[in-house]
């Protein structure tokens, strides 16, 4: 169900628009409400914290499904949900997981990761 509900999904939101996208340089910042509405922000986090109860395959399924689309909108998922929520969700206090996991899982907020590295953008 899951499966086909995300391909169903790929099929008739990312991918025909994803190519406009890529070609300008853009985010289609219109499909995480999109996502979210089908429970995909907090997939398999419980429904006590807003989340879909879904489990970690389930997970994979959306990844491969949305990779099969698109690499961007997959990562999106990967770091919303395997940077910021499944940590809170595994290690956080209740407090915390009180506070941000439900405005993550209803996407209402949406986490986001930045790397730098010590000269890892110099130019010899």
């Amino acid at each position: 169900m899951i499966r086909d509900m995300v391909y169903d999904f790929a099929r008739k939101e990312i991918m025909p628009i994803i190519k406009t996208y890529d070609r300008d340089h853009r985010f289609p910042h219109e499909l995480l409400s999109k996502m979210a509405a089908q429970g995909f922000m907090g997939i398999c986090l419980p429904v006590r914290y807003g989340g879909a109860g879904m489990d970690y395959i389930s997970l994979g399924l959306l990844s491969e499904g949305l990779e099969w689309a698109d690499s961007s909108i997959r990562e999106t998922i990967a770091v919303h949900v395997g940077l910021h929520i499944l940590p809170i969700f595994q290690w956080g206090t209740e407090a915390q997981k009180e506070q941000f996991l439900p405005v993550l899982a209803s996407g209402e907020k949406i986490a986001c990761f930045g790397l730098t590295e010590p000269g890892g953008f110099s130019y010899m």
